[in-house]
């Protein structure tokens, strides 16, 4: 069984007081969930202060990226060990860094590998976009998404702990848009795509047993019917985060 796994990306949004609202008032509802792994991913400002009121609880946190090195003269970038003084979780190769920022598959996978040696657990991004989806290369996108992102990473004792990874599954025209995938849209690029993949580098049983989520415009409304499909695990939720009720109502759903 995997266990169910709910992520809230904040993106750029909140201030330091404002992260500690909404924190507190998301703790008490989360707690109760014991069946659900949650995971909250803020601005890196707020990630001391709320890591602090996260102390003592089940609740994980995440950061939204990480520079390879380990240190050096890389003006405003934050290293994997700085991210693990904090944090459990870290995002690699969202859309939105690949679009803005210039990530390639290559940078991606270096950043997976900083990861998994410092003992971070990396959510991997992939996606296609409208156009590419529109060309019916889905399945092409993913698969070299999936593959180049996770070069070289080996697995068991020993290694660097591939078993320690998830992907997230957020097509690029989803994100933002409140236009979702369909959840057998979303299951099928699991199921066809994503899961091959991870069989191709780690073989089919340990393929099995790494968390996929469904991520791109994932509310209250729509969380539980994405659940019921077979290969989505839990979600990367964006926007619905950033809202105490509809982030512990998706919780709630993925518990069901």
């Amino acid at each position: 069984m995997r266990t169910p796994l709910v992520a809230g990306n904040w993106k750029m949004y909140k201030t330091v007081a404002e992260a500690r609202h909404l924190v507190s008032e998301m703790v008490p509802a989360l707690q109760s969930i014991t069946s659900v792994e949650k995971v909250l991913c803020p601005p890196f400002t707020a990630i001391l202060p709320v890591s602090a009121l996260l102390e003592g609880t089940d609740i994980k946190l995440g950061a939204q990226n990480l520079f390879w090195e380990i240190a050096g003269p890389y003006t405003g970038e934050i290293s994997p060990a700085m991210v693990k003084e904090f944090c459990q979780y870290v995002i690699i190769g969202h859309s939105e860094r690949r679009t803005h920022f210039g990530e390639t598959d290559q940078t991606v996978n270096k950043k997976i590998h900083a990861a998994l040696t410092h003992g971070l657990i990396p959510i991997l991004c992939v996606g296609e976009t409208l156009e590419e989806n529109e060309a019916d290369r889905t399945f092409e996108v993913v698969f070299r998404q999936v593959k180049s992102g996770l070069a070289g990473v080996e697995w068991g004792e020993g290694t660097q702990a591939g078993e320690n990874l998830v992907v997230a599954y957020e097509p690029v025209w989803a994100i933002g848009t409140g236009r979702a995938a369909t959840p057998l849209g979303a299951n099928e690029v699991v199921k066809q795509v994503i899961r091959p993949a991870l069989a191709e580098l780690f073989g089919e049983r340990n393929a099995q047993t790494i968390r996929a989520l469904y991520g791109g415009s994932v509310n209250s409304d729509n969380a539980a019917e994405f659940f019921k499909e077979t290969e989505i695990d839990g979600a990367l939720v964006g926007g619905a985060s950033l809202k105490a009720a509809e982030f512990i109502q998706i919780v709630q759903a993925a518990a069901q």
